[in-house]
């Protein structure tokens, strides 16, 4: 099945995340906002904006990486933003819906999660199983194939079953792309794609 088609569906299962995310963007300068680690801080401002692409949602993460040095072009987004516009005015966009929606991906994930620098600093010290904890947690938090795939390859001379991690992501792009869009393929899909976390998260 069209890939579009069941992007489509799945947005409609996570409309609640997303409606959580909006909540948590409208308080990103409130004090319980600020208390968490800077790299939940970010993947927050992140998934916010991919979710929920805004001007507002920009800013925030612009904001942010300004305090922390982090290097991003906000310039760069906004045609996104702007696309989005127009697709709102169009009927039956979903390939267009998607094509958008993959290359924000794409844009997001080159704002590497700060777990990675953290994984890059214990390599240094040798520390190699908090080097491989940090680098999963990281993965966990990028949202392109390409990127993902990318990441396990960097990680399997030193943890070998990223090596698998990366072929059963494959098998669950393929079941992605051909599923249907009926609730329980859906939901099937979502229980896979779960399974793979855990799978990701659980360092053998």
């Amino acid at each position: 099945m069209n890939w579009s088609i069941v992007f489509f569906a799945a947005m409609m299962l996570l409309l609640l995340r997303i409606l959580r995310l909006r909540i948590r963007a409208n308080t990103t300068r409130s004090e319980s906002f600020k208390r968490l680690p800077p790299k939940d801080q970010l993947a927050v401002l992140k998934e916010c904006l991919l979710n929920s692409p805004s001007e507002g949602n920009l800013r925030n993460l612009a904001d942010f990486a300004e305090r922390n040095s982090i290097k991003i072009d906000p310039e760069s987004y906004r045609p996104f933003l702007k696309t989005q516009m127009e697709l709102h005015k169009h009927k039956d966009a979903i390939a267009e819906d998607n094509e958008l929606y993959t290359a924000e991906a794409d844009w997001i994930d080159k704002i590497l999660p700060l777990e990675f620098a953290e994984a890059d600093e214990f390599k240094r010290e040798n520390e190699i199983q908090k080097y491989v904890e940090r680098s999963l947690e990281g993965i966990a938090r990028l949202y392109s194939d390409e990127a993902i795939l990318e990441a396990l390859e960097k990680l399997a001379p030193d943890y070998p079953h990223a090596s698998e991690l990366a072929e059963s992501y494959k098998q669950l792009m393929q079941t992605r792309d051909e599923s249907a869009a009926d609730d329980k393929s859906l939901e099937k899909l979502r229980k896979q794609k779960e399974a793979w976390e855990n799978d990701l998260l659980n360092v053998k």
